[in-house]
């Protein structure tokens, strides 16, 4: 079994208070989950068994446990607080199991789809990806899906407004030498399958290092806004591991700077005084081997 020791320090610190996590970080569109799914092959599929890894608080365990094909759901989490977090919602047909993405519980073979929530940029290690492989029969599907408001995207990434543009300016300056999803780092592992020449396919079949998965990846997303009060849009923001650790004088920092963003002239407000915050939700698939 996983201890909370396995997981980066930064992520322990920064999502130590989970239900706050719970609470402000987004759900994901109905039409970005039904394509999803329909991509793992488990879309209505009834009975399918689903391995999810880094499950978290459960905001995508919960949808799936709502779906009509009532599914079976392993869900995996090394987090302490938010592996609590995810039991006491008692989600029907989910075990909540403590565990991590190089070292699952799961007999081998055991699941028709493997899917990691907002997490895969944590774990992208070949240890992890063999261990997905192995949890999964011949001809599943392992994907992976992120929830990237405009501030959380990546760099390069077009933003939808100048406001959000430099909020994302703010977050990416913060680096810790962790992955996020924001840095694109967790598609070398899939690259790194790729062998260099003829002697190096000879040694990876003697290693054991042949390629585990489908590529190229497949690849789709969802635009979508919502809107935020500022008091809201600032919890999101702070369920972001790297803000959520800024203390003393880097939070007043912080917070001056996200108070004057959102007097910019480009910052959309409705009647009820709320801010259109955009964002999008965007997945990836690729068959087991």
């Amino acid at each position: 079994m996983a201890s909370q020791t396995n997981i980066p320090a930064a992520a322990v610190e920064g999502f130590k208070d989970a239900a706050s996590y719970d609470a402000h970080r987004p759900s994901y569109p109905p039409e970005a989950v039904e394509t999803f799914l329909t991509k793992l092959k488990v879309a209505q599929q009834p009975g399918s068994r689903i391995v999810e890894i880094a499950s978290g608080t459960g905001k995508f365990t919960e949808l799936l446990a709502q779906r009509p094909e009532r599914f079976t759901v392993k869900a995996i989490e090394p987090h302490h607080g938010m592996r609590e977090k995810l039991v006491q919602k008692d989600l029907q047909s989910v075990e909540v199991v403590d565990g991590k993405a190089d070292k699952v519980p799961i007999g081998d073979e055991w699941g028709d789809a493997c899917i990691a929530a907002q997490a895969f940029h944590w774990f992208a290690t070949p240890e992890a990806l063999k261990e997905i492989q192995r949890v999964l029969r011949p001809g599943a599907v392992f994907g992976a899906i992120w929830n990237a408001e405009d501030y959380n995207k990546p760099q390069d990434w077009p933003a939808t407004t100048k406001w959000e543009q430099k909020l994302n300016d703010f977050v990416c300056s913060l680096d810790d030498g962790l992955p996020r999803f924001r840095h694109q780092k967790w598609r070398e592992v899939f690259d790194q399958q790729l062998p260099g020449n003829p002697i190096q396919v000879i040694k990876d079949t003697f290693n054991d290092d042949l390629p585990r998965f489908s590529l190229p990846l497949g690849e789709d997303s969802t635009k979508w806004t919502v809107w935020l009060s500022e008091e809201t849009l600032a919890s999101r923001l702070n369920t972001l591991s790297q803000v959520a650790v800024l203390k003393g004088e880097e939070r007043e920092a912080w917070l001056k700077l996200f108070k004057e963003t959102l007097q910019s002239n480009d910052v959309e407000r409705n009647e009820k005084g709320e801010i259109a915050v955009h964002g999008i939700t965007y997945f990836v698939w690729t068959d087991r081997i």
